[in-house]
């Protein structure tokens, strides 16, 4: 399995993880796994999901379990394991150490987009929830464990030139770019985690990265306090992409 190419992709939620899950997924070397700590997360946080007992009957809730797994054998003639990770799924209980024998990225994104985008989906939201404390502590135990700094990717850079972003990225990986990651047919995936018709609506309608639109957002006074609190966060990752 030497020959295997891990990438874990760390993201928080309401960004554009599963595109670029399905750019992966339609490389023909490449098979993907959705959210794999999902199921652990929710039985261990007890927090309200939308379809949250689906989510823990469709997968292993054993962190040992699920990290085997990823560092295990992959469909025949892959090359590429693409693991698309949210990064609040890390529960300071799940042990590290399976972590070094993979290639890791991150993926940000403004996170006034974020809470207006998640509380469509979900009215309760933390800092928490979006994922960002989690990925700034990650990103700095990585670059003490590897001394190097994993590749950051900024939702906005993919959409305004997806061809250049994930040609970096792939240069970073250490594998090649081919233009099957520009495209991919509409619809659900068989490897899309249980939820897919809450969460993924948008990206099942989807064939490609949708142009990036400017937008402002407007929230409320509670959302607008976890908005200041995530700011100095996710500009920390952005000055590293």
């Amino acid at each position: 399995m030497n020959n295997v190419t891990r990438i874990a992709m760390w993201s928080g939620p309401r960004n554009i993880s599963t595109a670029m899950m399905r750019a992966f997924e339609n490389r023909p070397d490449t098979c993907v796994v959705d959210e794999p700590l999902y199921g652990h997360y929710l039985r261990e946080t007890k927090l309200e999901h939308p379809v949250a007992d689906l989510v823990m009957e469709s997968q292993s809730c054993d962190w040992r379990e699920v990290t085997a797994q990823l560092l295990g054998p992959i469909e025949d003639g892959a090359t590429v394991f693409y693991q698309k990770h949210m990064s609040h799924h890390l529960l300071p209980c799940i042990e590290r150490d399976w972590m070094r024998e993979l290639a890791h990225a991150f993926l940000v994104r403004d996170p006034r987009a974020m809470l207006a985008s998640y509380t469509e989906k979900r009215a309760e939201v933390t800092l928490e929830d979006l994922g960002l404390p989690q990925q700034v502590a990650l990103f700095h135990w990585l670059e003490a464990e590897t001394g190097t700094k994993p590749p950051v990717l900024d939702a906005s850079d993919v959409l305004r030139d997806p061809r250049g972003s994930l040609s970096r990225l792939c240069e970073a990986f250490g594998i090649e770019f081919t233009e099957s990651m520009l495209a991919w047919p509409a619809g659900r995936r068989d490897s899309d985690g249980v939820w897919a018709s809450w969460w993924y609506n948008n990206v099942m309608r989807s064939t490609g990265f949708l142009p990036y639109k400017e937008k402002q957002y407007r929230l409320d006074d509670d959302l607008e306090v976890i908005a200041e609190q995530a700011a100095p966060l996710y500009q920390l990752l952005l000055d590293q992409r």
